[in-house]
């Protein structure tokens, strides 16, 4: 079962940076993510999202295969592309994997303006070293799905940068 883990920061590229920690940290295998979604909010109050996968464009290049593929077959490849394309990137659009959407923006909507947040769903992680390597970046835990136990640590950390 994966663990929701939401820290918020005062500045707009924090978030990001921490994310591209944290997927340095996956590729050592010290964490596995689920997802990460960097969430942000502008100075105008718009709440901007960041997703670590363009389900859009992947369904797009994967229709657009299909649909070739399809189109070959009734001696008409390129309509079968564009019908394709547009088909895989409609379904990818809509399509929502990982962390809700919705929750999202409602919890970009409690951010202050200029402000960002990491959200992350952590399938598997060592606690420990990834903790270690995130200390420096400090932040403001703002919810999690972790034990009372674990939140406290993962607060204390926070709050010694």
């Amino acid at each position: 079962m994966s663990e929701l883990i939401v820290v918020a920061y005062p500045d707009p590229m924090q978030a990001e940076e921490v994310r591209l920690k944290l997927l340095r940290l996956q590729r050592e295998y010290l964490v596995d993510l689920e997802d990460a979604v960097v969430v942000l909010r502008r100075d105008d109050g718009k709440v901007q999202l960041r997703q670590l996968h363009n389900l859009t464009a992947s369904g797009a290049i994967s229709g657009g295969f299909w649909g070739t593929l399809v189109g070959m077959l009734f001696l008409s490849p390129l309509l079968g592309l564009a019908v394709g394309a547009a088909a895989g990137a409609a379904s990818g659009a809509l399509a929502d994997v990982g962390i809700d959407d919705a929750f999202l923006k409602q919890l970009g909507a409690r951010l202050s303006p200029g402000g960002s947040a990491l959200c992350v769903l952590v399938r598997k992680a060592t606690p420990d070293r990834v903790i270690e390597q995130l200390r420096d970046f400090g932040g403001e835990l703002m919810q999690t799905s972790l034990s009372h136990a674990d939140e406290e640590r993962l607060r204390a950390a926070l709050q010694r940068s």
